[in-house]
């Protein structure tokens, strides 16, 4: 069934434009909507992230009170009752930190605090339930803010009961000022307007930082606090009408909480304003492209039936003048129509010259087999001999013409070429290691290389390297530069950990294609060296010689 029976090409336009953009709107808003999921998610890690952050910064600060206490708690002088002394090593040992020992006895009454010099007349400390608890307990307590009589400031305690051997005094304090608390806070990685917070178990604020902060010893908001129900979490709730969000964790060890929090909304401003767009730019754009698709259609219509004169004039014969039309793509065609002629003569002539490439290139194939066989046939000693010899040369040659071919004659990496010569010995490509920089070989070098390393690996396979199971052969090759002449390219062939290589007396087909013929093709200079860890073979040659324009033969 058509959906428009010979309607005019402006309807299939604008129905093309309406068919293209209305998957694209679906789209973007199923993925603004899972965005908005998602940057929700986000938010919600972000601030858990951050009061887990602020909390070990805070539990590392009174795991470090609670090591200095203990540390001071097994004291000598403490246990023998010595307090002026003990007094005056702490308060030495202090002076340089922010911290402060008090020595109390069960009912609060301090014995001893560093703050002050020994002797000065002491009241009770100020917090006395947290004593109880950490006395009841017999464990570490860390305390409430509180406001200190002695310091006149914000402080707070971690206190420990005095070890059973003490003399005097039940419990030992150390205190710090709560401003310190606050250097720990930041609200960097949070989005704008948010607030982070320091809680005691009461719910007073130790340290707060931010829009919302709250000065030490004020009450948290209640409505916040009784959203935290767990160790650790994320909680919505909403406040003078502001939904906000807040991650809280408890401190590990502690009673006290970590808390991040502040407006859903600041991080998520920026998809509002990408949905307000999204649906006005999405209405004017479709207004716009109907609108555009009427007028490209007028003249898409008008070359057409240009297109169609031209034709029908051809099909009577005739030789035809390209039309002129503000669409390019038609304007192509009605030039091709015009060239149709010429272009078959083009491609007649692009024949010829493809047949006399092929047979180019096939001379020098055969040019290179009638080589291989007279130098084979002239250094085989039996039929059998110069079967196998001749047939693994051709195969290697083949191999070459193999990867010209899906290579369609073109540029092969020099990577490629060993390996494809490797792999006609089975598994020895286990054993061999390549390096070096990409360097695309030309056809001819494709071949001659080819054949050389063919030759090479023969060679191994049967005397070197490969004909012991420890052994390996390395190829290694560098671009050289010289700056007084042409690049070279520098090729080594390193055999390791087979026998010692012994130079052969008589040199056959393999010798004359790794030295002679390498030094000609390549115009270049080889190096062979036979010794006991190996055979090792070096070809230094013209980088041109590998990847130079071809022959114009």
């Amino acid at each position: 069934m058509k959906l428009f029976p010979n309607a005019p090409i402006g309807a299939f336009l604008v129905a093309i434009v309406i068919a293209a953009i209305a998957p694209i709107l679906i789209f973007v808003v199923l993925v603004l909507q899972q965005l908005e999921d998602g940057q929700q998610e986000l938010l919600e890690r972000r601030a858990l992230r951050d009061a887990r952050s602020l909390a070990s910064s805070t539990n590392q600060l009174l795991s470090d009170m609670a090591a200095n206490i203990r540390l001071v708690a097994s004291d000598p002088e403490l246990e023998a009752g010595d307090l002026q002394n003990f007094h005056n090593r702490t308060q030495s040992a202090l002076r340089h930190s922010s911290l402060y020992v008090i020595l109390v006895e069960e009912d609060g009454q301090q014995l001893l605090n560093t703050r002050v010099p020994f002797g000065t007349p002491l009241g009770p400390i100020s917090h006395l339930k947290s004593l109880a608890s950490a006395l009841e307990s017999q464990r570490l307590t860390v305390s409430d803010v509180f406001f200190g009589q002695t310091s006149k400031q914000w402080v707070f305690n971690v206190l420990l009961p005095a070890p059973p051997k003490t003399r005097s005094g039940d419990a030992l304090i150390i205190t710090r000022n709560a401003a310190e608390v606050a250097s720990l806070i930041s609200t960097d990685s949070l989005p704008e307007g948010w607030s982070a917070a320091i809680l005691d178990s009461a719910g007073q604020v130790v340290a707060s930082i931010g829009p919302d902060q709250a000065d030490t010893g004020e009450t948290f908001d209640e409505r916040l606090l009784a959203s935290f129900e767990s160790f650790s979490g994320v909680t919505r709730a909403t406040i003078d009408g502001k939904k906000l969000l807040s991650g809280y964790t408890r401190l590990p060890g502690w009673s006290w909480n970590a808390v991040a929090w502040g407006p859903i909304g600041s991080g998520q401003e920026a998809i509002r304003e990408t949905w307000r767009s999204l649906i006005l730019g999405g209405v004017l754009l479709l207004a716009i492209a109907v609108f555009a698709a009427y007028l490209v259609a007028r003249q898409i219509r008008k070359s057409i039936i240009g297109i169609a004169g031209m034709a029908n004039e051809m099909g009577e014969g005739k030789i035809v003048a390209p039309i002129n039309t503000p669409v390019r793509e038609i304007d192509t065609v009605a030039k091709a129509l015009s060239t149709a002629s010429f272009d078959r003569s083009q491609a007649e002539d692009q024949i010829r010259l493809i047949m006399r490439e092929l047979a180019h290139r096939t001379k020098n194939q055969l040019s290179l087999v009638q080589a291989a066989i007279r130098q084979t046939a002239r250094n085989a000693e039996t039929i059998a001999d110069f079967n196998r010899s001749i047939d693994a040369r051709i195969s290697g040659l083949g191999r070459s013409v193999d990867l010209l071919t899906s290579e369609q004659w073109a540029a092969v990496p020099l990577e490629t070429v060993i390996r494809s010569q490797m792999e006609f010995f089975g598994d020895i490509t286990a054993r061999l290691d390549t390096s070096g920089q990409t360097v695309l070989l030309k056809p001819e070098a494709t071949q001659n290389l080819g054949l050389i390393l063919h030759e090479l690996a023969t060679n191994a396979v049967k005397y070197g390297a490969w004909s012991v199971p420890t052994g390996r052969v390395s190829i290694e090759w560098d671009i050289v530069r010289h700056p007084d002449k042409p690049e070279d390219l520098e090729i080594n062939w390193l055999e390791i950990g087979g026998p010692p290589a012994v130079e052969p007396t008589r040199k056959g087909f393999g010798s004359q294609v790794v030295v002679s013929h390498a030094q000609a093709v390549f115009w270049g200079a080889v190096t062979t060296q036979y010794g006991e860890k190996g055979f090792r073979w070096k070809l230094v040659a013209p980088l041109a010689s590998f990847i130079g324009v071809k022959d114009d033969e």
